[in-house]
Formats: structure tokens, C-alpha cells, sequence
């Protein structure tokens, strides 16, 4: 069975930081790419940010300059750091694997409130 495990949602106010860890299945090296999507009350999921396994990565506009998405290569973990986080960065955050174009895993969700 396939599982990421994925960690550190939370509740945080305007302006503060969190950090989401996601540890994949499988090598970071061999799965295509590792990636952050989010999905608030009443809105479709949308890509926040993914990395590919030679490093390459793509974030959604509305998070550039706010959010980092890194890797651990010796703890085979993906990180989303959040900075400067906003009311409309509240929503559920789920991890994505993708090995191929119809070879996906997400993981079960945090939640993430920024809320003063």
C-alpha cells in the first residue's frame, strides 16, 4: 500500500510561517516529481508547488516570493516553507507523488488556517 506521510499544518496568524513536511513512498529519485496542492471550502485543488527529481521547480503566482518548496535528498523528505502567509492561504494541503502521467499518490491532507 502506498502511503506519504505528511506533516506540519496548523494554525497560524497573518504574516506568520509554517513548514509542511511530506515523505514520499518512494526515492525522491525515481518518482518524476513531489508536489504541494491545496484545496479550500467551495474551490477546486490547485498546484501550489512541485519539485522534480533533478530539482527543478514551479510554483502557483500567487505563492512566488512567499513560499519555498526544498528537498532532504538524505531524508528522502519534501518541504513546503510558508512565509508571510495570508487569510486566502487557508485551505487543505495535500502531498502529491507522480511517477508518470497516470501514476499518481496524494496524501491524506493537513489543514492549514491563517486566522488572526
Amino acid at each position: 500500500q502506498v502511503r506519504l506521510v505528511e506533516s506540519g499544518g496548523g494554525l497560524v496568524q497573518p504574516g506568520g510561517s509554517l513548514r509542511l513536511s511530506c515523505a514520499p513512498s518512494g526515492s525522491i529519485f525515481d518518482i518524476y516529481s513531489v508536489g504541494w496542492y491545496r484545496q479550500a471550502p467551495g474551490k477546486q485543488r490547485e498546484l501550489v508547488a512541485d519539485m522534480t527529481a533533478e530539482g527543478k521547480s514551479s510554483y502557483a503566482d500567487s505563492v512566488k516570493a512567499r513560499f519555498t518548496i526544498s528537498r532532504d535528498n538524505a531524508k528522502n523528505t519534501v518541504y513546503l516553507q510558508m512565509n508571510n502567509l495570508k487569510p486566502e492561504d487557508t485551505a487543505v494541503y495535500y502531498c502529491l507523488e507522480r511517477w508518470d502521467l497516470e501514476t499518481y499518490y496524494w496524501g491524506q491532507g493537513t489543514q492549514v488556517t491563517v486566522s488572526s
